[in-house]
């Protein structure tokens, strides 16, 4: 398997690039192969794809608890 030495990374990088592998519990060398592989190995999303992981986010939101009457109180608050 081929080796890649990565030179001059920016502190900065180097320390989120850390964090991150800690965060995840893994090793710094995998980090950034995942990132890598994110990055470069990301495939298109088909249309159904895309649709279920839209209904998988909506399902995570929580339902509006403002009523329209609410809303229309707001509206006309402070009017004569």
């Amino acid at each position: 398997m081929p080796a890649l030495t990565i030179k001059n990374i920016p502190d900065d990088l180097y320390n989120e690039l850390k964090n991150t592998a800690e965060m995840h519990r893994r090793s710094i060398n995998s980090e950034v192969i995942v990132c890598l592989e994110k990055t470069l190995m990301s495939k298109k999303m088909t249309s159904s794809e895309r649709l279920k992981q839209a209904e998988l986010l909506r399902a995570q939101i929580k339902p509006n608890r403002v009523t329209q009457k609410e809303i229309e109180q707001a509206i006309n608050a402070g009017r004569p």
